[in-house]
């Protein structure tokens, strides 16, 4: 009796997990640090957060109607490009810096070198380097708005400024308000407790594999660690966790060095990949003029990963042996 096959290429192996409910269980896991950044900073922190996310869904829906190609905003990866860029905000930011930088991620990163999964960096990141950029001062100013009115419910400099102003001192940065997040800072950046608790959704759904953030994380610290016993400083718990804690490395490490399109897809490119995030932004934070460095060490090691995946690539079965 003859059966009728279906023959299909490869791969045969299938999964329920579909890109749109993956990038769902990823704005489900900033969820956390999103409310925590709204509760703490206030009612402009929302504006920013919904203004960004909803111009990068119509950028995405404009072009994508223009250039008549399917539609694909429902598969929400322009909502986790929008809220992503929304969170690396100043809280008090005038509101048409987030469309500019939405713009510049969802049109020229994404949608002109072909739309998702074939931007070579990621686009929030790439956005918000752009307005640092373009607008150093906006993007850095964490005081009163000159615009709204607005004032921050914490008042003075980041942890990371004043760690890079006047070194480290309990009386001017406190690690435990840093873990918790009563510190200054972007809108999505400041409390590690809320970004862990995201962190942990996305580990419980194997969104993520922990090997790019740990391996980020531990380099950074086996750096600082070094730079304290090289320049004569001791081995201080306060300063490595000032920069663990501080700054955008939580979140940059768990939910932008993560990204699929732009992270190695090989176990050992991925760790040598969490290597080179961390020494580079060790480097930026302690040799470089700015106090920050997460962005623009994710951004260029982004353009590394076809290199990396070259050099980490495994031997074909069959290959690469001794003859007989």
């Amino acid at each position: 009796m003859e059966q009728m096959l279906h023959v299909s290429s490869n791969p045969h192996v299938r999964d329920r997990m579909t890109t749109s409910r993956i990038m769902q269980l990823v704005a489900l896991a900033l969820l956390p640090t999103t409310l925590f950044g709204i509760w703490n900073f206030g009612f402009h922190a929302l504006l920013v957060v919904l203004v960004s996310v909803a111009s990068s869904v119509f950028f995405e829906w404009i072009y994508e109607k223009l250039m008549h190609k399917p539609i694909t905003i429902d598969d929400f990866s322009a909502v986790v490009t929008g809220l992503l860029l929304g969170l690396n905000m100043p809280p008090a930011i005038p509101l048409w810096v987030p469309v500019l930088g939405t713009f510049f991620a969802i049109i020229v990163v994404k949608q002109l070198f072909g739309g998702l999964g074939q931007n070579f960096m990621n686009p929030a990141l790439a956005g918000r380097c752009f307005l640092l950029i373009s607008f150093a001062g906006l993007m850095t100013d964490f005081g009163v708005d000159n615009y709204s009115g607005v004032v921050d419910t914490v008042s003075g400099a980041t942890a990371m400024a004043a760690l890079k102003n006047q070194g480290f001192t309990s009386d001017s940065i406190s690690v435990w308000n840093l873990f918790l997040g009563n510190v200054q800072g972007t809108i999505g950046e400041t409390s590690a407790l809320a970004i862990l608790i995201g962190a942990v959704i996305l580990l419980a759904f194997k969104i993520i594999s922990p090997r790019v953030p740990l391996t980020y994380i531990g380099s950074l610290s086996v750096i600082v660690i070094i730079y304290m016993l090289a320049t004569g400083m001791g081995f201080n718990v306060g300063y490595l966790f000032t920069h663990i804690f501080g700054g955008g490395l939580m979140l940059g490490a768990w939910f932008m060095a993560t990204d699929y399109v732009t992270t190695p897809i090989t176990p050992k490119g991925q760790i040598l990949y969490g290597c080179c995030l961390g020494f580079l932004t060790a480097m930026f934070r302690l040799f470089g003029g700015s106090a920050e460095g997460v962005s623009y060490a994710i951004i260029f090691c982004n353009l590394l990963v076809p290199l990396i995946e070259k050099v980490t690539r495994p031997t074909a079965f069959g290959k690469g042996g001794k003859k007989a």
